[in-house]
């Protein structure tokens, strides 16, 4: 894996991303594709709305993300109580963040 690493939070069945995380690997975008593979998480860019994907919301002035996203997390495992941080990379061959074991400990 390459890439700074960054968290990301899981609460209430939406993923919070920060501004800096945001700006580094989402710049200029409004929707992302959840994956689940295995036990890990993987976001992945969407470069034309049109595709389809999760809204990427602005949560604060500060420019704070959030991705609305039950449905997904209740397919993995998550209930809707969950409330965890977990560290994600950027990964050039799946060309999108990726959360290793981010599903191991639900």
């Amino acid at each position: 894996m390459s890439g700074a690493p960054g968290l990301v939070q899981v609460r209430r069945g939406s993923l919070y991303l920060s501004c800096a995380v945001c700006t580094q690997y989402f710049a200029g975008l409004e929707t992302v594709i959840l994956l689940g593979r295995g036990l890990d998480l993987i976001v992945l860019p969407v470069r034309h709305a049109a595709a389809g994907g999760y809204l990427l919301k602005r949560l604060n002035a500060a420019g704070d993300r959030v991705v609305f996203a039950p449905d997904f997390f209740r397919e993995q495992g998550f209930g809707d109580a969950t409330d965890r941080e977990f560290e994600v990379k950027w990964d050039a061959e799946q060309a999108g963040l990726v959360g290793k074991d981010a599903f191991s400990a639900n």
